[in-house]
Formats: C-alpha cells, sequence, structure tokens
C-alpha cells in the first residue's frame, strides 16, 4: 500500500492526489460568484451611480435598511456608502435651500 494515497473509490483520481475536505468549503462556495453590476455588486454600482441620478442613493439606503446585505454579507460596504451619501446629499440640499431662502 502506498503511503498518502486513498483507497477509497470515491476519492481516486488519475493525477494520484487526493483533495482535502474541509469544512468551511461549502460556506465559501457561496460567495465564489462574481457580484452582479459589472463584478462591483449593487451597492457600489448605485453608490457610483448615485452623482448622475442621486436617487439611487435613496433607493439603496432602502435595500441597506431592508437588510439586503443579509443575501450577500459583500454588499453590506457600498450599500452603506450610499446610505452615507444619501445623508450628506440631504443635509447639503437643507443648507442649500435654507441659504438661498434667506
Amino acid at each position: 500500500m502506498n503511503k498518502g494515497h486513498s483507497t477509497d473509490a470515491m476519492n481516486h483520481r488519475e493525477d494520484g492526489y487526493v483533495p482535502i475536505r474541509d469544512v468551511e468549503d461549502a460556506q465559501l462556495g457561496m460567495f465564489d460568484k462574481p457580484l452582479p453590476c459589472f463584478g462591483c455588486g449593487i451597492g457600489w454600482f448605485f453608490f457610483l451611480l448615485g452623482f448622475v441620478f442621486p436617487l439611487m442613493w435613496y433607493f439603496s439606503t432602502i435595500l441597506y435598511f431592508g437588510k439586503y446585505y443579509n443575501k450577500d454579507p459583500r454588499e453590506r460596504s457600498g450599500l452603506a456608502a450610499c446610505a452615507i451619501a444619501a445623508i450628506t446629499f440631504t443635509v447639503a440640499a437643507v443648507i442649500t435651500f435654507l441659504v438661498y431662502l434667506l
């Protein structure tokens, strides 16, 4: 019997190496897929698009507070950035409106 080789028929491969299975492999497979919107994710895509259409920041803020990031935790940072941008835009718009009125 060769040392280091599995005798199990399920683990036998042509090249003689046996892949080591880990408990975390099933969990990592969920995040192997690329993110939508050209790979940067919905949050960051809406963040960039919000500079042209600021309503996208508000839409993604709704997604953030609706916990859309539970589907994919990689979306959380982009959605949080949109929420911060929406708050900043709102404050700037209110200040500009108040200065204009006075």
